[in-house]
């Protein structure tokens, strides 16, 4: 179900970075170290958005990626999206920590 402004609003205060655009899409940039860590990243949400049977628009741009999200039979955001960029921001925040050991 279509989330209404006022539920996006809340829900995107909650999550880290992401932003609205066209008032139907959420979107995040996550940077790495190196090309291969976003091609990394990039399978492991490949994964998960798989099992969700719901898919993001990502771009990867040598060491930027960018995930975009919206539900098309909704017509706009659900909360499956705010769901989904959560998961991602816990695989980035994984990888990161990873960097350190």
């Amino acid at each position: 179900m279509r989330l209404t402004e006022t539920e996006v609003q809340a829900l995107l205060a909650e999550t880290d970075g992401w932003k609205l655009t066209d008032e139907r899409w959420i979107v995040k940039k996550y940077r790495f170290q190196d090309y291969l860590q976003g091609i990394e990243f990039v399978r492991q949400i490949a994964v998960i958005s798989e099992n969700a049977n719901h898919h993001p628009f990502i771009s990867i741009d040598y060491k930027l990626i960018t995930v975009k999200l919206s539900s098309w039979r909704a017509k706009g955001l659900t909360t499956l999206d705010f769901d989904l960029a959560k998961q991602y921001d816990d695989v980035y925040k994984q990888m990161k920590q990873g960097e350190g050991e």
